[in-house]
């Protein structure tokens, strides 16, 4: 067996650098000229239309890229905030920063994640920034502030499977254009719900299935017009909700929750011992029906059954 330092190891481990350097290079400009195709067809509120795939979970590359394309003009905007990134070889801005060069933060929990952004080579070839911290309601604020950002900035995506209705509630030191919020389309389209505030939230710790977290479409929508922005769609995948500034809104059209609700395909439910059991539709619901949620418009603490079915 070729030892770490041994030559053959090190050319092969090269040669496989630099067949990922290619393929990205090549995904990215198969990105690009969808992205320039969608700018010469689609009209501004055909968000699903849009939709491709590059370095996105699903089909948000596209769907970004439509967005930027009608609302960001400003060079001042060029600058996004994504938290919850994981490694971020799958993200929703890195097609942003390396197609639009835009600069951008990027935050999660995992100290193993964050060196790996920083040990990659998109990382000096743009300008990005990569922080390690665990995101709560009462630090956000003054993390984007630390990392130098504040003001208007052209998008935030919120992905912290948990505590996004509130930490998205709790952020005022940037103004984005646009806003990208995980939601739970377990919860249905018409309950204003969302998992109550624990600032060590633990998606699988919280419950074996995975399946109790995050909030609404209807408590996420309330929220953004609380805050000044409009929904304007979710993916295709049902998991990201787009939200608009209002007084940049144009010719996007704003949409209801039940507009914009769609249930999502995916089965990631697992069991007690971590096993994946695919649980599709009302399953899903029950498998979580006797965990707590709080009904935003009422500060009433009920469960996801009650809640879902008034």
């Amino acid at each position: 067996m070729p030892q770490a330092d041994d030559p053959m190891l090190q050319s092969m481990r090269g040669t496989l650098y630099s067949v990922q350097q290619r393929i990205s290079e090549m995904m990215t400009l198969q990105g690009r000229t969808l992205a320039r195709q969608n700018a010469a067809t689609l009209t501004p509120g055909q968000l699903q239309d849009a939709e491709f795939k590059v370095f996105s979970q699903f089909g948000d590359d596209g769907i970004i890229q439509h967005l930027v394309h009608h609302l960001i003009r400003d060079r001042q905007e060029q600058r996004f905030v994504e938290f919850g990134v994981g490694n971020y070889l799958e993200s929703n801005t890195r097609f942003l920063l390396v197609n639009n060069n835009w600069q951008g933060l990027v935050m999660d929990s995992s100290c193993q994640d964050i060196d790996f952004i920083r040990s990659q080579e998109f990382y000096w070839r743009h300008n990005l920034t990569a922080q390690q911290a665990w995101i709560t309601r009462d630090n956000i604020n003054q993390l984007l502030s630390d990392a130098g950002f504040s003001g208007d900035i052209g998008l935030l995506s919120v992905d912290i499977d948990g505590n996004d209705y509130w930490v998205w509630q709790a952020i005022d030191c940037v103004r984005p254009v646009i806003v990208i919020v995980e939601w739970n389309s377990v919860f249905g389209p018409d309950a204003a719900i969302t998992v109550p505030y624990q600032p060590q939230f633990d998606r699988t710790a919280a419950h074996y299935s995975n399946l109790y977290f995050g909030a609404s479409i209807a408590a996420l929508a309330a929220l953004g017009t609380q805050k000044g922005y409009a929904l304007v769609g979710s993916n295709s995948a049902g998991n990201n909700l787009y939200f608009v500034r209002q007084d940049r809104l144009n010719d996007i059209p704003a949409l209801t929750p039940q507009q914009a609700y769609i249930e999502s395909s995916y089965r990631e439910s697992r069991d007690v011992q971590g096993n994946l059991t695919f649980l599709a539709g009302a399953a899903r619901r029950a498998e979580i029906a006797d965990m707590p949620v709080l009904d935003i418009h009422s500060g009433e603490l009920i469960t996801v059954a009650h809640a879902t079915t008034c």
